[in-house]
């Protein structure tokens, strides 16, 4: 067994889902799940601002979440001016549903008859969120949103080719073991008929407690040669969890085999560096608009260039399944090389 296929867990044998794991796997799952448990019902502000205003982006990732929305509402946008009344959305390791809510919101708002959405995450509190916050969405007509608790690691149950868009958002790809990697995309692909949307944290990004705020963090150290991330909080709260920081070729290479890749690029190279931390940065840094609007220039600017890219906070990958057309060569590729032998 490598080092980065080395489980590890919570050590604080008080946070819901440590216990004693009866297998790697099971170990793996309680960790992670265990994380986010324990962050509860502060993690929805933290991530995604003030749940009862979904398109009000002001959660910690404002600048990135802003991007990939206008991505996301394009899509969708351009999927109901082909003349399409029904859709299917996933979003594989959804944390507290918020993603999911703003899709089938927007879905519903440009006249899709049928949306069906489901959501699912390996942390129980989170999902528990997610089903409350659903609420008044779940119940317009026409809309089927389902939440529930799952390893992306199995196989999905969705039939092949049935999800328009697929979400797999921020640090879900990053908990999971180097040897799922390749069935997971795999199942990612083959339950998506449309468009495939995945972020990842890259290896330049900056230090992140993922489900805490670093003001909250005391210690946090990382160990990229065994993925390992080891946090202690404040309060007294320590943990240790599997963590793997993406390069933008690697992510490039996971998904290639299976999607076309229509964009690869960085999301927030300088927005977070720039704003001011409380702990040491005083008022007077904040953004004003002028230096906004340049970040904003500085990020289309390097977005994809080579020498930045691994540099973001996070990547985004937007990838459809390869046309028909496509396919087909491919798989007479290695015939007709066979035949010139």
């Amino acid at each position: 067994m490598s080092p980065r296929d080395a489980t590890v867990s919570v050590m604080d044998s008080s946070a819901e889902g440590a216990g004693h794991p009866s297998s790697p796997r099971r170990e793996r799952v309680d960790a992670i799940a265990a994380v986010y448990n324990a962050a509860g019902d502060d993690y929805i502000a933290y991530a995604d601002g003030d749940p009862t205003r979904p398109f009000a982006f002001e959660g910690t990732h404002a600048h990135a979440d802003r991007l990939i929305w206008r991505l996301l509402d394009e899509k969708l946008t351009a999927l109901r001016a082909s003349g399409v009344r029904e859709v299917r959305l996933l979003d594989a390791g959804c944390g507290p549903g918020t993603w999911l809510r703003r899709l089938v919101a927007r879905a519903h708002a440009l006249g899709f008859t049928v949306v069906s959405a489901r959501g699912f995450d390996l942390a129980q509190a989170q999902i528990q969120r997610a089903r409350l916050l659903a609420g008044n969405l779940s119940r317009l007509p026409g809309v089927d949103l389902t939440f529930d608790v799952a390893d992306l690691t199995s196989p999905l149950p969705e039939p092949d080719g049935c999800v328009d868009i697929a979400l797999c958002l921020y640090s879900v790809l990053s908990h999971l073991p180097d040897a799922s990697l390749p069935s997971v995309a795999s199942e990612l692909a083959r339950v998506t008929s449309g468009h495939f949307v995945a972020a990842v944290r890259s290896i330049g990004s900056p230090p992140s407690a993922l489900a805490d705020p670093m003001e909250n963090v005391r210690r946090i150290e990382r160990d990229h040669a065994s993925d390992l991330c080891e946090i202690e909080l404040c309060d007294g709260r320590q943990a240790a969890f599997r963590f793997h920081l993406f390069g933008a070729a690697e992510l490039r290479d996971l998904f290639a085999d299976h999607f076309d890749i229509e964009d690869l690029r960085a999301l927030d190279l300088f927005h977070r560096r720039f704003t001011p931390d409380p702990r040491w940065s005083p008022p007077s840094l904040a953004i004003e608009r002028t230096m906004s609007m340049e970040l904003a220039r500085l990020e289309e600017a390097y977005a994809r260039h080579p020498a930045f890219i691994d540099h973001a906070s996070h990547l985004l990958l937007v990838a459809r399944p390869p046309s028909a057309a496509a396919a087909a060569l491919s798989r007479l590729a290695p015939r007709f090389a066979e035949s010139m032998r």
